[in-house]
């Protein structure tokens, strides 16, 4: 689910959430052995496991599920489950690990179960094999996670706001309308021009972060650091070419200047307040729970401009700390199978990172009727498994957090375009050395 960071909420949801994280119990119980044991499965954002905790439990009947954090932003979510590995106590039995936080934990490995010590070296052709790589130590001996989703990146687009601003709203059309970034800003300028009352997007960041993702991936293959884990926000082309992208965007004045995840861009959803979000697969999901039942069919999805992208995804790992480790491994086995992958697909949007799930047909010839009978299976699903990861490094969301946050000081009018260059530039290498 992703880089976001998958990162997916709700306003309530977070309420919630951050009251969940406060408490520090321990993942699993003291169950006698006849009686029934609890796993804890800590998550962020929405990873679909609803009805597949129905059927493990219902095939299980030693076991009870019981999912925190679902809802919870990214940056809330990973602190907690840093200090819960360093205090020894206190995380769940499984643990989802957001791509751009795998390398972090990869550097502690003595935190987690080693799954190729319990069979899951004979389930790598389940998964990408990028994906399935991105799990292992640098030594190949450990494999700290099970892969859950990848990110296909689409855009998602309001079909009345684009009505009212006179512009097409049949998804082939629309996709005709931004081959490029640049092409996405003149339509954007239409959109401004015709006064719907609403912004053409959400907000600078999450345009940011697909562009630059999109652009690492064709071009050096990594981000903020490269692959020797040495700090590059300042001389990686990607990262300065996504950000003066952003800054044309933001100089036509096309972002509502809504923050991620906060209670008023949950708001702006429900207010049709924005008439376009970069979309990764997983934002799907998002879309509906934000917006809710009285926007169903008003939302569908085109092609994103530029050349495609991946961002997202996230592992399953299963802490030392747990009680009931063997019991957790089979849960997080069962949760990354491709009838799991599929089965969260189906509930929430995250794309499999499962190759047997992407040929199935229930992920190619899916629909999803929220938002407008969009056949996301095509959309997201057909380029799958061509999708170029990008190398996040060993600080990756402490900078990230960084290189947004200055980037969203522009779109606030706060500070210049190259003010905010230097404050990313400085601020990402003061959170690099922390």
């Amino acid at each position: 689910m992703g880089v976001i960071p998958r990162r997916r909420l709700a306003a309530v949801a977070l309420v919630a959430a951050t009251a969940l994280f406060a408490t520090t119990a321990c993942g699993g119980d003291d169950a006698g052995e006849d009686g029934p044991i609890t796993l804890t499965v800590d998550v962020f954002g929405q990873f679909g496991y609803e009805q597949l905790y129905q059927e493990y439990m219902a095939a299980h009947p030693g076991v009870k599920i019981v999912e925190r954090g679902t809802g919870s932003n990214l940056d809330e979510y990973s602190p907690k489950l840093t200090q819960w590995l360093a205090a020894g106590k206190g995380a769940g039995d499984v643990v989802a690990i957001e791509e751009g936080l795998l390398v972090e934990y990869k550097a502690n490995p003595g935190n987690f179960v080693n799954l190729l010590d319990h069979g899951a070296a004979e389930l790598k052709g389940n998964f990408l094999e990028w994906k399935w790589n991105q799990g292992l130590t640098a030594d190949g001996k450990q494999l700290i996670g099970l892969g859950t989703d990848v990110g296909g990146i689409a855009m998602c687009y309001r079909k009345d706001l684009f009505a009212k601003a006179g512009l097409p709203t049949e998804r082939d059309e629309v996709s005709k309308l931004w081959p490029t970034w640049q092409d996405y800003i003149a339509t954007g300028e239409k959109f401004k021009a015709a006064n719907t009352g609403a912004a053409f997007l959400d907000g600078a960041t999450n345009t940011f972060n697909t562009i630059l993702l999109q652009t690492a991936g064709n071009t050096t293959g990594y981000s903020y650091y490269d692959t020797g884990n040495n700090l590059v926000v300042d001389s990686n082309p990607a990262v300065k070419q996504a950000y003066d992208t952003t800054m044309d965007i933001i100089d036509s004045g096309l972002s509502g200047k809504y923050g991620s995840w906060s209670e008023e861009w949950v708001s702006a959803f429900k207010q049709s307040k924005f008439a376009t979000i970069a979309c990764p697969a997983w934002m799907t999901g998002v879309i509906e729970g934000n917006a809710g039942p009285a926007a169903k069919d008003k939302w569908d999805i085109a092609k994103v401009p530029g050349n495609g992208g991946n961002w997202g995804g996230s592992f399953l790992a299963v802490p030392k700390q747990s009680k009931h480790q063997a019991e957790a491994i089979e849960l997080a086995k069962f949760l990354t199978s491709a009838k799991g992958q599929i089965g969260a697909f189906k509930a929430k949007g995250p794309l499999p990172s499962s190759p047997q799930a992407l040929d199935d047909p229930a992920i190619a010839n899916a629909t999803n009727a929220y938002l407008s009978g969009a056949p996301v299976g095509q959309i997201f699903a057909a380029g799958a498994k061509s999708l170029k990861p990008v190398y996040m490094g060993p600080k990756n969301q402490a900078v990230r957090t960084e290189v947004e946050n200055a980037v969203r000081t522009v779109d606030l009018g706060q500070r210049s375009p190259e003010q905010g260059w230097t404050d990313a530039v400085t601020n990402a290498k003061k959170a690099a050395d922390k």
